[in-house]
């Protein structure tokens, strides 16, 4: 494993008329395995951070400043149990508002509903209500570009785990089924979350190969409920801290700013 891994940014060009002013960024953080997502308009400056980690907000802060960008929301696709939420310092440094779902329980300035709109500049993210993996997951759709963030919902060949937080296997098999792989086979999904080294997938992919949602709903919620998964390691510190948007695991040199 290289020293770097923890620093990795993927850049995508996207051509189409609908949406080449878009500036895209993948960021990873190599403890959590947490993918955060940097999406920007290169026209009006304003971009979003979506699922931003505590410990890697100056890393992806430069890097909305080097491309000259104005961070206007600091989005989570759910309470996260694994890591703490870097929504909350990002405000601290750029005065951006904070964004999660309403059914989620946790504090933030901004809370969403299903279908709600997300704007930055000339581009928008619609919300999808997809619950199952906590009450409070969403997912964001871009309809211009055919892609979508699905949080902990769907990962790569894999799902998120229902044995805890509001955990609901049959829920997040219909909300998964509803809401994700109910889109366009093209779409392309981005996780949350990824332990294999993969960074995104499509809906054709996940409804042929998804070795747990392929499967009927009762197989599904079967496999879910005997996967024996060890308790989350960082759910202590993760769960108190994001329930107020991470606020009082800033760094103090940022409270100070």
């Amino acid at each position: 494993m290289n020293k770097f891994s923890s620093f990795r940014i993927i850049s995508r060009n996207f051509s189409t008329s609908h949406s080449r002013n878009l500036i895209f960024r993948q960021l990873f953080d190599h403890p959590s395995s947490t993918y955060t997502y940097l999406l920007g308009c290169a026209k009006t400056k304003e971009c979003v951070l979506i699922d931003p980690v505590v410990e890697q907000v100056k890393r992806d802060f430069k890097v909305v400043q080097d491309l000259g960008l104005k961070l206007k929301y600091a989005v989570n696709t759910h309470m996260h149990a694994d890591h703490v939420t870097g929504t909350g310092y990002l405000r601290v440094l750029s005065g951006c508002k904070t964004i999660i779902s309403k059914m989620s329980g946790a504090d933030a300035d901004i809370h969403v509903n299903e279908n709600d709109t997300i704007t930055f500049g000339e581009h928008k993210l619609t919300v999808f209500s997809t619950p199952g993996h906590t009450n409070g997951c969403v997912t964001y759709y871009f309809p211009a570009k055919n892609l979508a963030f699905t949080g902990d919902a769907l990962l790569v060949r894999g799902c998120g785990r229902t044995d805890f937080q509001e955990g609901d296997a049959r829920v997040l098999y219909r909300s998964v089924h509803d809401k994700i792989l109910s889109l366009p086979t093209s779409t392309l999904l981005y996780p949350a979350h990824d332990y294999n080294g993969f960074s995104c997938t499509s809906v054709d992919e996940e409804k042929k190969y998804n070795p747990r949602l392929t499967k009927s709903e009762d197989e599904f919620v079967d496999i879910m409920n005997n996967l024996n998964l060890e308790y989350p390691h960082q759910i202590d510190r993760a769960l108190p801290a994001n329930k107020v948007c991470g606020v009082y695991d800033i760094p103090e040199d940022a409270k100070k700013a």
